[in-house]
C-alpha cells in the first residue's frame, strides 16, 4: 500500500516528492511516448530534474509567493515545473492549452503571473501576441525547442538552459534548495485553478497543500491505490481533475503517470498502457461509445448480430455480476462468460480498458444509459461528485454499492447538507482557501458556518446516496408546474452516438424544445454508408435523412421520459440541428466543454423564438472565430422538426 503515515515532510508536495525519491528512487514515476517509444523516468531522476529547474528559476529571480503560469499538453516537464515552483514556495497556475491568446490574457493578468513555462512555439506565440498588455511577465521558458531557433526576445529561455543554470546555481549554493523546501508549509497555497466560467469570468480557486493531500489520502485508501497502479494523463493540466487524480494522487500512492504522445494519439496510447486507474468526464466516455458504435455499424452482419445479442445479455445481468450480487442464474452466467470471451473482453482490449480496476467519471452528470453500458461490460465505472472549490471529491460510489442515478455517499470527513432551497452545501478538509483576489466572491460562496454553496440542486435517497438533479439555477418548472431538468434530458439525447451536444429549453413554457449538434464522425460514417454526399458539417446537418435519424433518437428519449412520472411533461416536441458545432472559442462552451446555457439562449434567441412560434424554418447568420484568430460568418436556413410525444405512463395505485 501507499505510504499514508502523516509525519513532518509529507504534508507538502515537495516533501512527498523527496520521500519517494529517497525510499523508492528506481521506481517509475513518469512515462512519455516520444517518437513512438515509451521513455521512463524514475522518482530519483524526477527529483534531480525538479531540483535543477527550481534552482534555475531562483537564479532568474523567482521567489516565494510568486505565481508561474504553465501552458501545454500533458508533458512530464510541465508536471515537474509544478513541483519546482512548489519547492520554491511559489504557486503554479496551469492554463488551458487550447485557449486563444485573448482568453489567456485575462487569467495571466488576474493571476499576477511573473513567469511562464510553456510547451512549444505555439504557446510562445500566443504569449507574445498579448505580451504588450502583460508587462509583469518577465520570463518565458519553453520545453520543445523545435521552431524556436530564430526567436531572440530577451524574455525567452529554453527549459534545458534554465536547468543547466540551476545546476550551476545549486553547486554555488548547496543549501538553498532544501532551505526553500523546508520553508514550505502545509497551509501554503499549492495551486491556483481557474473555474470554467460557465456564468461569467473565471475565478482563481486557491488550494493549500494540506487540502489537496488530505483529499488524495482519502481517495487512495478508498480504492486501495498504490505504486503498482498506472494512470494515463490526458486531461487538461488546468482542470482540477487532472491536478488531483494525476499529479496529487501520484505523490500519495506513488504510481506512474503516463503521458500520451499527443492529444490525437490518446486512444492508441491508452491501449498500449492499459491503465488500472482511469478518470474522465462524461464526454470522454461518450466519445469512446461513439467510436464503438461506428465500428459496429461497419462490421459484418454476423458480428453486428452477435454484438447486439450479447449486449442485451450484458444489460440484463452484467451489473449484478460485477457487483457480486445474487439472482443471476447459471444459464445467464454461462451466456455472460461466453459474451466476455467473444465480445466484452475483445472490446475492452481494443479500448485499452482491459486492465481497469477502477474508473471514475465526474465534472458533470453522466447519462444513466451511458453509465449502464460500461458497467454491464464489467468495467468498474463509478460516479463521483465535486467541483474545483472542494478538491473535486465530495461524494463517491463504493464498489458494489453503485446506483445509476446517484453519486454515492459523502466521503470520509466530508459533511453534506441540503438547504431548504434544495441546494447542496458542503464542508470538508478539501475546501479551497478562497478565490484569488476575490474576498467578496469567497464570502458569497462559503457561509459563516464554513459550508460551500455548490449551486447544485439535489437530495439524499433512502440509502443515504446523494442524487444531483441539475444546476440549481437551471432546474425550473414547466408552465404546468412539473419539474424541468434540462441536463437530465440532454444527457439522454447524448447517449445516442449521432448526437454530440444538446441544449434543452422549457422553463416556464408549455413544452420542451431542443437544439442538437450532430456528431460529425458518427453521422458522417452513417451518411457515407448510405451514399449521401455532403460538403461539410453545415451541409450534412441540413440533410433530410439526417433529420429523420435524429428524430428517431429524440422520439426514443420521449418514450423513455413518458415512463418517468416527474419528467413525463418534459418530452421534446420540436428540435432543430444547429448549423455549426458549439465551440469554446465562440464562448458557447467552457474549456471543460460545459454548455454556457445563458450565453446560448441569448446568442440564438431568434432560433428559440422560432421553435416556440411553430415555424417550419428559421434563417440565421452567426459570427465564428477560426483557429488562426480570424473571424467570419456562417449562415443557414435551419429546418425545424416536430416529433412524436407519448402519453405519460402512470403507476398503478
Amino acid at each position: 500500500m501507499a505510504e499514508t503515515i502523516q509525519r513532518p515532510g509529507t504534508q507538502t508536495f515537495p516533501g512527498l516528492l523527496l520521500q519517494h525519491a529517497q525510499t523508492r528512487p528506481d521506481k517509475p514515476a513518469f512515462r512519455e511516448k516520444d517518437l513512438g517509444i515509451w521513455q521512463t523516468t524514475t522518482w530519483g531522476r524526477v527529483s534531480d530534474e525538479v531540483r535543477a529547474l527550481a534552482c534555475g528559476l531562483a537564479a532568474l529571480g523567482f521567489r516565494r509567493g510568486m505565481n508561474l503560469a504553465i501552458i501545454g499538453d500533458n508533458r512530464p516537464r510541465l508536471y515537474w515545473a509544478m513541483s519546482a515552483v512548489q519547492c520554491l514556495g511559489g504557486v503554479p497556475v496551469p492554463l488551458y492549452q487550447d485557449a486563444p491568446a485573448a482568453d489567456m490574457a485575462y487569467v495571466l493578468d488576474n493571476a499576477e503571473i511573473d513567469f511562464a513555462i510553456v510547451e512549444d512555439q505555439e504557446q510562445v506565440d500566443k504569449l507574445f501576441e498579448i505580451k504588450q498588455t502583460l508587462p509583469r511577465i518577465s520570463h518565458i521558458l519553453f520545453d520543445d525547442e523545435r521552431g524556436m531557433r530564430h526567436y531572440a526576445q530577451p524574455e525567452l529561455s529554453s527549459y534545458a538552459a534554465v536547468q543547466q543554470l540551476g545546476r550551476e546555481f545549486d553547486r554555488a549554493h548547496p543549501d538553498f534548495f532544501m532551505e526553500a523546501v523546508n520553508a514550505v508549509r502545509p497551509d501554503d497555497v499549492c495551486v491556483i485553478l481557474y473555474t470554467s466560467g460557465t456564468t461569467g469570468k473565471p475565478k482563481g480557486v486557491c488550494h493549500s497543500h494540506a487540502a489537496m493531500i488530505a483529499t488524495a489520502r482519502v481517495l487512495a485508501d478508498f480504492d486501495h491505490l498504490d505504486g503498482s497502479d498506472d494512470m494515463l494523463c490526458y486531461l487538461p493540466l488546468a482542470w482540477v481533475g487532472d491536478f488531483l487524480y494525476s499529479f496529487t494522487m501520484s505523490h500519495i500512492a506513488g504510481f506512474c503517470l503516463n503521458c500520451p504522445e499527443s492529444p490525437n494519439t490518446v486512444m492508441t496510447d491508452l491501449r498500449e498502457i492499459g491503465p488500472t486507474y482511469y478518470f474522465g468526464p462524461p464526454r470522454v466516455y461518450e466519445n469512446i461509445l461513439t467510436q464503438v458504435m461506428i465500428r459496429i455499424e461497419d462490421a459484418s452482419w454476423i458480428k453486428r448480430t452477435l454484438f447486439h445479442h450479447f449486449m442485451r445479455v450484458a444489460r440484463r445481468v452484467g451489473i449484478r455480476i460485477l457487483d457480486g450480487k445474487g439472482g443471476v442464474g447459471l444459464g445467464d452466467r454461462m451466456l455472460y462468460a461466453l459474451g466476455e470471451l467473444m465480445i466484452y473482453g475483445p472490446l475492452k482490449n481494443v479500448l485499452g480498458l482491459s486492465r481497469i480496476r477502477v474508473a471514475y467519471t465526474g465534472g458533470e452528470a453522466i447519462g444513466p444509459d451511458l453509465f449502464d453500458f460500461y458497467r454491464s461490460l464489467g468495467i468498474n465505472l463509478k460516479q463521483l461528485y465535486g467541483m474545483t472549490e472542494t478538491c473535486v471529491t465530495v461524494c463517491m460510489q463504493r464498489s458494489g454499492d453503485v446506483k445509476l442515478d446517484t453519486v454515492g455517499r459523502p466521503m470520509s470527513g466530508v459533511e453534506v447538507i441540503i438547504a431548504d432551497s434544495g441546494e447542496v452545501l458542503v464542508r470538508s478538509p478539501g475546501l479551497m482557501t478562497g478565490y484569488f483576489k476575490r474576498p467578496d466572491a469567497t464570502a458569497e460562496a462559503i457561509d459563516a458556518d464554513g459550508y460551500f454553496h455548490t449551486g447544485d440542486a439535489g437530495f439524499f435517497d433512502a440509502d443515504g446516496h446523494l442524487k444531483i438533479i441539475d444546476r440549481a439555477k437551471d432546474v425550473g418548472r414547466m408552465a404546468s408546474g412539473t419539474l424541468f431538468a434540462p441536463k437530465y434530458i440532454e444527457n439522454k439525447l447524448k447517449f445516442f452516438p449521432f448526437i454530440k451536444e444538446a441544449v434543452a429549453f422549457g422553463d416556464r413554457r408549455e413544452q420542451c424544445n431542443a437544439f442538437v449538434n450532430i456528431d460529425m464522425d458518427a453521422v458522417g460514417n452513417w451518411a457515407e454508408r448510405r451514399g449521401l454526399a455532403y460538403s461539410g458539417y453545415t451541409d450534412l446537418a441540413a440533410q433530410p435523412a439526417v433529420y429523420d435519424l435524429i428524430a428517431e433518437c429524440v422520439e426514443k428519449v420521449n418514450a423513455d421520459l413518458a415512463s418517468d412520472a416527474l419528467l413525463a411533461d418534459s418530452q421534446i416536441h420540436r428540435f432543430l440541428i444547429l448549423h455549426k458545432e458549439l465551440d469554446p472559442d465562440d464562448d458557447e462552451l467552457t474549456r471543460t466543454r460545459k454548455v454556457r446555457r445563458g450565453f446560448i439562449a441569448e446568442k440564438y434567441g431568434v432560433l428559440i423564438d422560432a421553435l416556440y412560434a411553430d415555424k417550419a424554418s428559421q434563417y440565421i447568420e452567426t459570427q465564428v472565430k477560426f483557429e488562426d484568430g480570424r473571424q467570419g460568418k456562417v449562415s443557414a436556413d435551419l429546418k425545424i422538426r416536430d416529433v412524436q410525444t407519448f402519453a405519460a405512463v402512470r403507476e398503478a395505485a
